[in-house]
């Protein structure tokens, strides 16, 4: 018979501890060898462990760790003794199967690389194709609803008030009345207002709200040069870019929240803070958006040009910083070109009167902001 299948006590210099995997209990055992390890505590049973059932675990320096497939999961055996754990070794031809070897780990690192490329690919082209085809198909009663918890965020920011002189709102609407009516917008589906900050900026939000921030207001020098860039945000709002950007923006978590009408909270939250203060539509979007206004201004008889210039004025060559109407947008100088290309004399009746275009600039008041 050969000495492997000898069967003997395994004698050690060194105790050997044993974890039988249910109680937290440490037992000083002794193994014998045989035709499997066979533990012995004095006073207890028995514990056979199969050579071909034992495996290696993590241990400290010093220490041969073993786990077995048919114990229970948390079960170890602990030797200490170098000439006993050689012994052990020798007889577990399985001891190291379930490490990951090179090819495995070449597997791993593949698949995690597949991983990577499927999010990238999701984020660059799956999200935006969502936005796109989702967009137009999101119900006006949640489009209202995510406006208007966009508008108590957008107010928190900008100031919890409207600017409601009398006079400058009637001119404000009438404004917006005629531009909203030549683009084609319902007139249940649109609000507007004119928040007292020093902000030069207009945007629009879900639900068809179109908010004019007085910085803006204070800067312009004509109805004309006004006109054109709400009618820039009014075009956001007929191709649904800012449900598109809130789609982009929230990603999956507010496709789920789709699906189950929770849409007011967190993604009103990311629409205000990023869509809205940064004004961060595409360039497809923000081309896509002049086009409509130059449309909408050539429909009324006026120019395009004057909200072009208001905007090199803001901004000055190559676009300024902060909160401004060309965040994200193309290039200041690049859209007053266009603009002056589409320049045409003026065949309709102005937009507003001197009188009212005065009511207007005087909205706010003649405090300071």
């Amino acid at each position: 018979m050969s000495e492997l299948s000898t069967e003997a006590p395994a004698q050690s210099a060194k105790p050997t501890i044993f974890f039988d995997g249910v109680s937290s209990r440490r037992r000083q055992v002794t193994l014998t060898l045989g035709d499997a390890i066979e533990i012995v505590e004095e006073g207890g049973s028995p514990v056979r462990w199969a050579y071909a059932d034992i495996r290696r675990a993590d241990s400290p320096a010093g220490i041969l760790r073993l786990a077995a497939t048919s114990a229970p999961p948390l079960a170890r055996l602990e030797i200490r003794d170098a000439a006993l754990a050689a012994d052990v070794t020798v007889r577990c031809m399985r001891l190291d199967e379930h490490q990951t070897t090179r090819r495995g780990v070449a597997k791993i690192v593949g698949w995690s690389v597949a991983a990577a490329v499927s999010i990238v690919c999701v984020v660059l082209f799956g999200v935006p194709l969502a936005a796109d085809r989702l967009a137009p198909l999101v119900p006006k009663p949640i489009e209202r609803r995510i406006g208007d918890a966009s508008e108590v965020q957008v107010k928190t920011i900008f100031g919890r008030r409207t600017c409601e002189d009398p006079a400058g709102k009637a001119a404000f609407t009438k404004l917006v009345n005629r531009l909203r009516d030549a683009a084609g917008l319902d007139d249940d589906a649109m609000t507007a207002g004119v928040l007292p900050t020093s902000v030069p900026n207009a945007f629009a939000l879900p639900g068809g709200k179109v908010f004019l921030l007085q910085g803006l207001l204070d800067k312009a020098e004509s109805p004309d040069e006004l006109a054109g860039i709400l009618a820039h945000e009014l075009g956001h709002l007929k191709h649904h870019d800012n449900m598109r950007g809130l789609i982009y923006n929230g990603g999956t978590s507010f496709l789920i929240g789709l699906l189950f009408g929770d849409v007011t909270g967190s993604s009103a939250v990311i629409f205000a803070s990023r869509s809205v203060v940064e004004a961060s539509y595409s360039r497809e979007a923000e081309t896509a958006a002049d086009t409509f206004a130059i449309e909408i201004m050539h429909a009324l008889g006026r120019s395009p040009k004057p909200s072009a210039e208001l905007m090199f004025r803001i901004t000055g060559k190559e676009g300024g910083s902060g909160f401004t109407i060309l965040a994200s947008h193309p290039l200041t100088e690049d859209r007053l070109a266009r603009m002056t290309r589409e320049d045409r004399p003026a065949s309709g009746p102005p937009l507003l009167t001197d009188t009212e275009w005065q009511a207007l600039k005087g909205i706010c008041g003649s405090g300071k902001i």
